[in-house]
Parts: structure tokens; sequence; C-alpha cells
């Protein structure tokens, strides 16, 4: 028989230290965002283009409507980091496509933030794998119900 309110207690810690975990994660992705000139939405398009793909696609990755990433790729296109192109089969869909410096911005992006995240599983130790597989296994569930 499982205690309640001591199970309750522990959901909220569990979901307070993951907020807490994530947020410092974000916070150290958005401060190299920043160095490199870029929001912290034009920095995760950056890091989910990995080949031609639709603005609608993007706007899925990054959870927004689509008319805000017109906004977001507008200063990425500015900045010579993404093009447009027209879909072939569908001249009204564009494709965007990273330039040269828009894929070195991405990788740099990338490779800090992973130092970043690093240092701040340092402290795990051995314990990062055990770390990985159990949020591994809460990533897997579908719509958990309660």
């Amino acid at each position: 028989m499982s205690d309640a309110p001591a199970d309750d207690q522990l959901v909220v810690e569990l979901t307070d230290l993951v907020f807490l975990a994530a947020g410092r994660l974000r916070q150290g992705f958005n401060a190299i965002a920043a160095e490199l000139g870029l929001t912290p939405a034009q920095a995760l398009a950056l890091v989910n283009l990995r080949g031609p793909a639709p603005m609608r696609d993007l706007a899925d990755i990054l959870s927004c409507d689509a008319s805000n990433v017109t906004g977001i790729v507008d200063g990425l296109e500015k900045r010579g980091l993404v093009t447009r192109r027209p879909d072939p089969a569908d001249r009204r869909v564009k494709h965007l496509v990273l330039t040269t410096e828009g894929s070195r911005r991405r990788d740099q992006l990338t490779t800090e933030a992973n130092a970043r995240a690093e240092a701040l599983f340092a402290a795990l130790g051995p314990d990062r794998t055990h770390l990985r597989d159990l949020l591994a296994v809460v990533a897997a569930r579908q719509d958990p119900q309660p």
C-alpha cells in the first residue's frame, strides 16, 4: 500500500527538480545564443534545422504558430544563416536551408551548449548514465494519464 501524501510530495519534488535542471540548461543555452547575437528562438531554430525543412515543420518543432516562425526566420535570413527555397512540388511551401555560416553557427552553439551541460552534469559522475536511462523511461511514456 502506498503512502499517498508521501508519493504526492515526491512527485512535487521530482517535478521541481526536473524544471530546475531544465531551466539551468535553458539559461546556459540562451546565454550562448546571446553571445552569438541570436535570440533564444533563433538559436532553437538553428539547432533543429538539420536539412531542408518546410517552415511548418520548424513551427511544429518549436511548438509555435507558423506565423511566429516567419519572424524567427526573417532574423536568421538577415544574418545570412538560412535561406528560403521553394519546394519543387509545391511552390507555396518554403523550405528552410542552412547556409554555410548557419551550419557553422549551429555547430558552435551545439558544441558550447554541450560543454555547459557537461559541466552541469559532471557532479553526477557515473550516475549520469543512470539518470539518462531513468529520464528516457519518462520521456518514452505517451500521454501519461493521472
